[in-house]
Parts: structure tokens; sequence; C-alpha cells
């Protein structure tokens, strides 16, 4: 399910800020509200439905229209003919996004033991990204070979979308764990402990450094990237993110969570200042590189440490938590990096958004004291 819908993700995401650009005739800084305005509206909704898949004991519903939701956007920005209608598909991904993702994360950990967390977020988050990697290759050959016109590949995205919801509608099953009278989410109200406050401040404040890829490939494109090798590039990006989240994975479950993330989020600092100063198309290469160790390192081990804090009952609100937390700072952080850029330039944005990065790690190391 993972793989197919990145699959589909990826032909048209690393796309969109080019054909919002070149084709529609939109500015940077609407680019920055799409992506915005996108995730963070998915986050009100991840929080609601963590929440509700707790109350009913039940994730497979709320994913299958999360991830139906989705699919039905693809088709729409195909047609798209204004900034404004591809910024109406995009409200309806996320609105779709934020229905499915904090079940989904919970769905996960009540199918694996808790020593194997770790691991198990490791290989969804590589088959996530092996989807990544495809996506984009059949879009560069695509456009490579076969076509020239951004909308066409946008109607093939429709078709690994399919796929993703077969294997979900046939494939996945829901993982009801029973719950002692003690865990019971009707007699013990849902709170967030001290620590866990901590780490939600940590992620929050690394988040509003943290703004939409779309301006790496914008990036990209300025230092001398070709249009057509923007999918290669994120291809690139995207092996790196599937080789090493499964080893990172199974590394956090081993020595804990707490030096992945801290070592990642320096590497997303240095790597950002490094976007800044780019001049050449290698810089890019390279750093594209390192980006995806980044994503190795925490996306998995950030979600395993959410499921550390709360038993099974309370784990869709763990992650709907986390999930707004990520989301509600979407918006600020592109519009943050959009104005910068448009402002002072591009060292000064991407400066901002490694120092950030820094910050974050300051509270995390101080603040967060007992994580694993």
């Amino acid at each position: 399910m993972s793989f197919f819908t990145d699959v589909s993700t990826e032909m048209v995401y690393p796309l969109l800020p080019v054909f919002l650009t070149t084709v529609l005739g939109a500015s940077m800084a609407f680019v920055g509200l799409v992506e915005g305005v996108a995730e963070s509206t998915a986050s009100l909704l991840k929080i609601a439905s963590g929440w509700w898949s707790d109350r009913v004991r039940k994730r497979k519903p709320l994913m299958i229209a999360g991830y139906g939701l989705s699919a039905l956007t693809r088709p729409l920005i195909a047609i798209a003919a204004t900034g404004g209608q591809v910024l109406g598909a995009r409200f309806i991904d996320r609105i779709g996004k934020g229905i499915r993702t904090s079940p989904r994360d919970a769905l996960l950990v009540a199918s694996v033991p808790a020593e194997q967390r770790g691991a198990a977020f490791g290989v969804q988050r590589a088959m996530d990204n092996a989807g990544a990697v495809f996506g984009p290759l059949i879009a560069w050959i695509m456009l490579q070979w076969f076509t020239s016109d951004y909308r066409v590949l946008f109607w093939i995205a429709v078709l690994p979308m399919l796929g993703a919801m077969g294997c979900l509608i046939f494939g996945a099953r829901d993982q009801v764990q029973p719950v002692t009278p003690v865990e019971d989410k009707a007699r013990v109200p849902f709170t967030l402990t001290p620590a866990f406050k901590n780490y939600l401040g940590a992620v929050l404040l690394f988040t509003l450094g943290n703004s939409s890829d779309a301006f790496l490939m914008l990036r990209a494109q300025a230092v001398g990237i070709p249009i057509s090798s923007l999918p290669l590039l994120w291809l690139a990006l995207s092996l790196v993110k599937s080789l090493s989240s499964y080893p990172a994975g199974v590394l956090s479950d081993r020595i804990g969570r707490r030096g992945l993330i801290i070592g990642g989020w320096c590497v997303y600092a240095l790597v950002y200042v490094g976007f800044g100063l780019a001049n050449q198309p290698w810089h890019i290469w390279a750093l594209f590189v390192a980006y995806g160790l980044f994503y190795g390192m925490t996306e998995s081990t950030e979600r395993a440490l959410v499921a550390d804090f709360y038993p099974d009952a309370q784990r869709g609100r763990a992650f709907g938590s986390f999930n707004f937390i990520t989301g509600i700072g979407a918006l600020p952080a592109s519009l943050l990096m959009g104005w910068l850029w448009t402002v002072y330039g591009p060292l000064v944005a991407f400066g901002a958004g490694g120092a950030l990065a820094l910050c974050a790690v300051v509270w995390f190391g101080f603040k967060v004291p007992h994580a694993r």
C-alpha cells in the first residue's frame, strides 16, 4: 500500500512546483501557500482521526476513506487550469492524508512486538521511499522519451493509486488489542505527559524550519539542474531514504531513539545551509544524498518514539498529536521560506531553517532526557 501510493505521489510531487510556476504562472509565494495550506489542513484531521480510531477500535475504515480521497485528486490535478484549482486538489489530497495517517501508524504498531517497533516503521518507510524511487523514474522516462506534457504524467499516476487501494482493501487487517480496565480509554482520558509535551515542542520547533521540499526542487532548478532531470534527482533522494530507513529503525530498537533523532536533525541543519550556499549542479546532487540520510535516520525513529510513550488503547491519539504538530507547523514554515527567499535570497532562507533545526536539537537534548 505504501509502495504504490508513493509511486503515484512522487510521479506528481517533484513536478508540481515547476508545473505551477511555468505552466500556470504561479509565484514562489503561491507555491509556499499551496504546500503550507495542504499540510496544515491535514494536521487537524490527523488528531481527529487518531481519536476516533481509538474510540471505535477500528483503523482500517478510516484508512480506506483517506487513501480513497487522495486517489481522487490525481485526475483533478491533471485537468487543473489555474493555481487555485491545484490548491483545491492539494487541499483534498491532504484531507485524505489527515484521515489515514494516525490510524495507519497505530495499526502498524499493533501488528508487531514492542521490541520491533523501530524496525516496523523502518520497513514501512523503506517501502514508502521505494515507491518514491519508481515514481520519479517513471516520470523521468516519460519526460525523456515519450512526452513533455505534465498532464499526461498526472493521468498515469492514477494507476498505482488503484494498486494501493487494492492492497489496502484486500490485504490489510485491523489488529484489535485487548485492553485492561486501567487502559480503557473511556475510564482513563488521554493526557499529554510532560516528557511527551517536550518532545512535541522540540518537533514543532524543528518543523518550523522544515519547509516544503518543493523549495529544494526550485533551488535545484535555479542552480542548473535541467527540468527533465528533476525526477531523477528526486529518485536519488528516495533511494537513499529507502536504503537507510530500515537499518536506522533496527538501530533505534537496539541503541535507543535519542541519538538518531539528534544526529538526524544536525545533518538536516548542515544540509540546509549547504542548499543556501550551493552554486554548482554537483553540489545539489551531493546535498540530496545527505538529505536522504536525514530522512532515513529520523522518519521511522520519531514515530517509534511516539509509540514508546503510550499503550495501544491511546496510540491513535498519541500519533494524532504528533502528526498534528508536524502538520500545523507546515504552513508557517513554507510561508516563512517563501518570504525569506523572495526578500533576502536563498542563503538566508535555508540558513534560517538550519538554525531552527539546531534550536530543536538543544530543546530535545535538555527537555526530553528520558527518551529511549
